[in-house]
């Protein structure tokens, strides 16, 4: 029997977040945004990004494998073009110092193109195209991840050779529209949802994981406790495998990292590079008719008769927004071991827990 999920406020899990990161040697500053952004993706129900990432960020920075005392280094600044390395820094603070600078070339010159390297984990990526489409910008994000056993299968493979490599669109809301947000990764479910899925004791949809032999499976507990045993699957098949291997390129041969490739050492964690792209939409078009095209446009589309009437068709980044408003109202939900996961941390740490 499935254990009905306790709630907790934002503010609750912001504050206990930022205690137990700054409890193992976190920089407040640092501990505050990675916190944010954390519990931000629970608030909007992207579950398998949130607090539920606090076991293993912790662990990275018992075995080193965070970089607790560097800044942002820039590479490259040239009027459209930034490069910059975090320098195995955490990946929030340095992907919002890097997209702030590129936010400002694009709002002077139309478009900007900014490439992040040696990141710790980003996180939901789909939060930095909220973050730029907020200030009026669009953005296209492509990353990719390494340092880390590979989660996903190639098309026509049996084992993992890639990350997820999520990719993520955003473009600001208009005085009738809705901010547009398309975030994804390029398999057909995040490793985080398998992970949720297995401290749920729940099953995966048909399709999405193959076992440590190479075959279809629903049981995600393989993937449980940040082991992995077996892969998941690309998505959309040649498609998602196509995607995942752009993001190698974009984000990983841009940046000056790297790729996935077995030459580059991989020590367990979880290090990302992000190739941006910035564009102040005004500089493209007449603002006004922009606006009317796109609500004609989204009218058009969501008058489609759905398939299931209790399901009707939605703009893209409609989700986040409905999950933000029943979070706001009714708590976030973690689950038992998510719970359980927190206390036994704070209780090591002698810092309060959530119970």
């Amino acid at each position: 029997m499935i254990s009905e999920p306790s709630r907790f406020s934002f503010d609750r899990l912001l504050d206990i977040s930022a205690v137990l990161l700054q409890a193992v040697g976190c920089r407040e500053k640092d501990a505050r945004i990675v916190a944010r952004h954390l519990v931000d993706a629970n608030m909007v129900g992207h579950d398998s990004h949130g607090v539920g990432m606090l076991p293993a960020y912790l662990a990275h920075i018992k075995k080193g494998l965070v970089e607790l005392d560097v800044e942002l280094e820039w590479l490259n600044r040239m009027p459209a073009l930034l490069q910059a390395d975090a320098r195995g820094g955490w990946g929030a603070p340095a992907a919002y110092t890097a997209l702030d600078e590129a936010a400002a070339k694009a709002n002077e010159l139309g478009l900007s193109c900014c490439t992040l390297a040696n990141a710790h984990h980003l996180g939901r990526i789909g939060a930095y195209a909220e973050h730029l489409s907020a200030r009026g910008l669009a953005s296209l994000h492509f990353v990719n991840v390494y340092d880390h056993t590979p989660l996903v299968a190639p098309f026509r493979g049996s084992d993992a050779r890639f990350g997820t490599n999520p990719i993520c669109i955003g473009f600001p809301e208009t005085a009738k529209n809705p901010p547009f947000l398309l975030d994804m990764a390029t398999s057909i479910i995040a490793l985080g949802k398998v992970r949720v899925a297995a401290n749920k004791g729940v099953t995966v949809p048909p399709g999405t994981l193959l076992n440590d032999q190479g075959m279809p499976t629903t049981d995600p507990s393989g993937m449980a406790g940040f082991e992995i045993k077996g892969a998941l699957t690309p998505f959309a098949r040649h498609k998602g495998y196509g995607l995942a291997y752009a993001c190698e390129i974009l984000a990983g041969v841009l940046s000056r990292s790297g790729t996935i490739q077995p030459e580059h050492v991989r020590r367990g964690g979880i290090q990302n590079s992000m190739f941006s792209i910035i564009l102040s939409p005004q500089a493209f078009a007449d603002e006004n008719w922009m606006d009317e095209e796109m609500a004609a446009l989204g009218e058009y589309v969501t008058q489609s008769p759905p398939m299931d009437w209790d399901s009707p068709v939605l703009i893209p980044g409609a989700p986040e927004r409905a999950w933000r408003g029943k979070r706001e109202r009714e708590g976030i939900p973690l689950d038992k071991k998510t719970v359980d996961q927190l206390n036994t941390l704070a209780e090591k740490l002698g810092v309060d827990g959530l119970t």
